[in-house]
């Protein structure tokens, strides 16, 4: 694809993605971008993760790069979860229920102590995540 400016076609860089196990694409922003380079280049990526057959696109935005969520919600990405320092988007590009899990909402502990048949104690401790 190619970015028009002043008359000049000029090449789109695409969005570096790592893939998941789930034939998706995780985005890892770190550098400052021009929210209109960062639409053009998101649709070029997306264009070509569909072709491809990608399923799930998440993308991790530095609180840093917070001019580039407005963009990104107006191609069709969701808030999945935000955290102090970064916000992560979604998006589903088939044309098929979406899969992407919810967020895990919820975290909960579970102890307990055991004593053995010699009157010693042993103890064990559990955590999972619970989603809600």
């Amino acid at each position: 694809m190619e970015h028009v400016s002043e008359n000049v076609a000029q090449p789109i860089e695409l969005l570096h993605g790592v893939e998941d196990k789930y034939e998706g694409v995780i985005i890892d922003m770190k550098d400052p971008l021009d929210s209109e380079v960062f639409v053009d280049t998101l649709r070029a990526s997306i264009s070509k993760w569909r072709q491809e057959g990608k399923k799930g696109v998440w993308i991790k935005l530095p609180i840093e790069l917070v001019n580039l969520v407005e963009a990104a919600v107006k191609e069709g990405f969701c808030y999945h979860h935000a955290e102090p320092k970064y916000l992560m988007l979604v998006y589903w590009i088939p044309e098929t229920a979406n899969t992407i899990p919810a967020y895990a909402s919820h975290r909960v502990g579970v102890g307990a102590c055991v004593i053995n048949d010699k009157r010693e104690v042993k103890t064990i401790g559990i955590r999972f995540t619970l989603s809600i």
